[in-house]
Parts: C-alpha cells; structure tokens; sequence
C-alpha cells in the first residue's frame, strides 16, 4: 500500500475523515490546531460540516448533539482547552453518550508550554469536571498507531457508548512519518439509542442502582476486551521499564541496547492506559528485582496505575521506580542513566 509522508496533526485529522467523521467543531489551540486547520478544507470537500466554535465549551457540546442523532463526531485540543471541555464529558458519561477528542498533550500546569509532556494523563483517564467516570484511552508512539486508533475510535465509542480519548503529544503533531491510510468507511446504520424524533432518548439504565449494576457491568467488558500492549523480554527480566507515547520510544531503544549486551531487562508499552493493561504483567519473571516507570510529568501520573497493576499481580512488595523526567521526551541515554541509578541504589522506590 502507498505510503505518504505526513505531518503528524494532518495524518490524524485525515484519518478522522477516512472513519466517517461527519462533523468536526473546534476551537485553535496550539499544538493541535493543524488538525483543525486540515478539516476545515477537507471536510466540506467531503460533504461534511466543519465549525469553528466560539470556544472549546461549545465545540464539545457540538460534538455532543451531533453523536445524540447518531453522526460520528470529533473534535481536538490540547492544555486548558480539554480542561475547559470536562463539564461536558462528565455530562456525556452519565448520558452514555459517545464521543472522540484528540488530546495533544503540551506539558505545564497553567497554560503550559508547548514543549512535549505527558501531564494530560489522568485528567483523560480518570475523568473530569464533577463526575466519578472512565473513558477509554489510546496512547499511540507513532503517527501510524494514531492514524489506526483514531479509524477505530469511533467505533470504540459507539461499541461501549462511551467518550474516547486519542492521547497524543505535542511533537507527534509536528512531527513527520511515513503513514499508509486506511479507507474509508461510515457508520452505516442510525444506532438504536440515537434521537430521532420518534422515541423518547434512551439516558442510560435508569434509576441509580440500576445505572450503577450497568455501569460496573460495562466496565468490567471493557477491562476485558481492550487490553492492549506491547512487550519484550518479561519471562526472564530482573527489571521491567513501563512507558507509553513518545517516551516509549527512547525507552524501547534502550531496551534493545541493554538484552543486546545480555542484560535482563523487560519492556512494557501500554497501547491504551484506560482499562490499564493489567494483563501484560501475568507474563513478567516472578522474581523480578524491580519497575521502572519513564514518562514526561513532574510528580509522576501513570506511575500509580503502574503500581496499582504490580501489587494486583505479585504477593511480595516488588518496588517501583519514577523518573521525575518533566518536560520533554527522554534520550535513550537518559534512560540508560536512570536504570543505572536503580541499578546501584542511588533511587528509591516511589511505591
């Protein structure tokens, strides 16, 4: 199949267009604008309805109407921007309502910066505004992977009738790979649960205890049903490294380096930090000595899943590591360096 070089902002709106994205509602944010700017050519090319909304509050609540009459919709953002959208995704998980963001992830409290970060993390997986909900979250490490998720996002949401969050990052927006896109295709159907004038809309389950049986119930498919990773070298490692996104990728590398010089060393790569990927961790060595947790943030985000996953799956206290690394996407050796520090006890464990 051809391959197109492409900018990675471009690539993923693209790929919305090749899902069946029928309306895109936003509001420029950098550093996804690109997305934004792509769609506002190619969707009415398509015969499809972009908006440029007077904010990031209405562009949500656009997406939101138009998935309740059963129209694939998206929109992007990044910082404060998907801060701003929470009120309505808390809204949407109530109402079992779907619906695709791109969160490009810029690093910073505040508004930030425009360096890479991964500090968007539990804001898209545990949630926001005033609810207590879950949304299903990809976390791709190269533009083909965000290309391939955003494709099946929508069907994703739908499946599950939840909110789906593409977590990227800002230099996978700017930067340019080799990418093979899909075709397209569409939501052929209107879903049973869509508006459509003739019914009364279907909220959910009902009454609480009964939202609350349908919820668990739900939550526990999804637990099963996408769990999704990468890993090497977990049957005989001593120490196993857990990353995601464009930090995963110096973290592979350094992988490599070390078995390649006989060091036993593991690597887990969540493909989707929400459901965790609880299950990578029944293959990792009983005896392992240790994880090591890489990722962008200050005071450590995916780091408590980690440990969450690793007392779930060993009897005995099995020490986790964070690398406080902040902004930006670790070298391969900076990587090195933390596992030597671990190696030589100059860290302590966080959990």
């Amino acid at each position: 199949m051809k391959k197109t070089l492409m900018k990675g902002n471009h690539a993923a709106g693209e790929a919305a267009v090749r899902a069946g994205c029928m309306l895109f509602a936003g509001y420029p944010i950098t550093p996804s604008t690109e997305i934004m700017e792509h769609l506002s050519a190619r969707m009415p090319e398509e015969g499809r309805t972009f908006i440029q909304a007077e904010n990031e509050i209405a562009s949500i609540h656009m997406v939101g109407g138009a998935y309740c009459t059963g129209k694939r919709a998206m929109t992007a953002t990044s910082a404060g921007g998907f801060s701003l959208m929470q009120e309505f995704t808390a809204y949407a998980s109530d109402a079992e309502l779907p619906f695709v963001i791109i969160n490009v992830v810029r690093s910073g409290r505040g508004i930030g910066s425009l360096d890479p970060g991964q500090d968007g993390y539990r804001q898209s997986v545990y949630g926001g505004g005033n609810g207590d909900y879950r949304q299903i979250v990809y976390t791709p490490n190269t533009i083909q992977e965000m290309v391939d998720d955003i494709y099946e996002s929508f069907e994703t949401a739908e499946k599950y009738r939840m909110g789906v969050i593409i977590l990227t990052e800002s230099s996978m927006g700017q930067m340019m790979e080799p990418v093979v896109m899909p075709d397209y295709k569409f939501l052929e159907t209107t879903p049973d649960w869509a508006v459509t004038g003739t019914h009364k809309w279907d909220r959910g389950a009902g009454g609480w205890p009964m939202k609350r049986k349908a919820w668990e119930e739900k939550m526990a498919r999804v637990k099963a049903e996408m769990q999704r990773w990468d890993a090497v070298g977990l049957e005989d490692a001593e120490y196993v490294f857990v990353s995601y996104g464009l930090p995963s990728r110096s973290t592979g590398e350094a992988v490599k380096l070390l078995r390649a010089q006989g060091v036993k060393v593991g690597f887990i790569r969540p493909k989707i930090v929400s459901p965790f990927p609880v299950d990578a961790f029944k293959a990792v060595n009983r005896d392992v000595k240790g994880f090591l947790c890489i990722e962008t943030t200050e005071f450590g985000q995916m780091v408590q899943d980690l440990a969450l996953a690793v007392k779930g799956e060993f009897a005995n206290n099995v020490p986790v590591h964070f690398n406080a690394y902040g902004i930006g996407v670790p070298s391969v050796k900076e990587v090195l360096a933390f596992y030597e520090l671990i190696r030589e006890g100059g860290s302590k464990e966080v959990f």
